[in-house]
């Protein structure tokens, strides 16, 4: 059965911000509570925060950008997190945009699927206790490792990985606990996705990853057109070149130089979901036949456009409606 967990729907400014999140999972049947990188308030610390604060949920980083980190870091981030919040931590990467890996590391990856592989790779060898060899080994191209993470006990630290297409799904397959997707339809991950993610695993000789679906939606409402809330939640994405194939491969065609035409064609692509709450629970049980074990409800075009009361109004009108408040 497909669980439902809850993105923070803004970019917090202050980690008390945070916190009526963190209790909403903590008061309901939400799974898990996720944030996407920020560059202002790091997010590690945020959640870092909110457990020192009582709320010590289980969370999700979905994705943080391996540019930024080394991958020593980045396990020994995602396991300190582990021991702050004493709740599992599903720990997500992605190579980030070329625009992104030139402005930091001065040209970008020459095979993002290669870096991802090898990134993953010595993160989960520094998080499983590997020999100092075995964690080496793991790197190449990219990234290189010789050390280990001082042993002691954690909660788990599950490896996600950000996947749009096929090739990192693949990627995923063979190496993630958790694939981690951000506006892909049902029918995509149905059709290209989910067979991609089997394919990876079964080269690998292991289970199929999980996959966590952020999902963008909004209740429709007289006062609300489902274009502005689409843009107001990923006008960024949309001028992406990595997300604009991603769309065009689940036959959606968001390049239209007027913002507002891209943003209707994810309404219309199921890619942004809209509709009453009957609308809503029937488009979203889609990702649940199509195999996603956690959908992530994402209000961030409710909160952009009307604030993050408003965001919190329909998360409750959401999970009470799916069943799990």
């Amino acid at each position: 059965m497909t669980a439902y967990s809850v993105l923070i729907p803004f970019v917090p400014r202050r980690p008390e911000q945070v916190l009526p999140y963190a209790a909403l999972v903590q008061w309901t049947g939400a799974r898990r509570l996720w944030q996407g990188q920020s560059l202002i308030l790091e997010p590690h610390q945020t959640f870092a925060h909110v457990a020192g604060a009582g709320f010590r949920v289980p969370v999700g980083l979905g994705v943080t950008l391996m540019p930024l980190r080394h991958p020593y870091e980045a396990a020994l981030q995602a396991r300190s997190l582990a021991m702050l919040t004493g709740q599992p931590v599903v720990a997500g990467y992605g190579p980030g945009g070329t625009s992104l890996q030139r402005s930091l590391l001065g040209s970008p990856y020459r095979s993002p699927l290669t870096a991802a592989r090898e990134y993953l790779g010595v993160v989960r060898g520094l998080l499983t206790g590997a020999s100092e060899e075995e964690v080496a080994a793991a790197g190449g191209e990219y990234f290189s490792c010789h050390g280990r993470l001082a042993p002691y006990p954690a909660p788990q630290v599950e490896l996600g990985l950000g996947v749009l297409r096929p090739g990192m799904a693949r990627v995923a397959g063979e190496l993630a606990d958790v694939a981690i997707t951000w506006l892909a339809s049902a029918d995509y991950l149905a059709e290209q996705i989910m067979p991609a993610l089997r394919e990876g695993a079964a080269t690998a000789g292991r289970p199929v990853p999980r996959v966590a679906a952020m999902v963008p939606l909004a209740l429709t409402r007289p006062e609300r057109e489902p274009a502005e809330l689409a843009l107001a939640s990923n006008a960024a994405h949309l001028q992406a070149p990595h997300y604009q194939d991603m769309l065009r491969r689940s036959g959606i065609e968001a390049r239209d130089e007027e913002p507002l035409a891209r943003a209707k064609a994810l309404v219309d692509g199921d890619a942004f979901l809209s509709g009453d709450l009957d609308a809503l629970t029937e488009k979203l049980a889609r990702y649940e036949r199509a195999g996603v074990d956690e959908v992530v409800l994402n209000l961030t075009g409710v909160a952009n456009l009307f604030g993050p009361q408003a965001a919190m109004a329909e998360l409750k009108t959401l999970l009470a409606a799916l069943g799990v408040s």
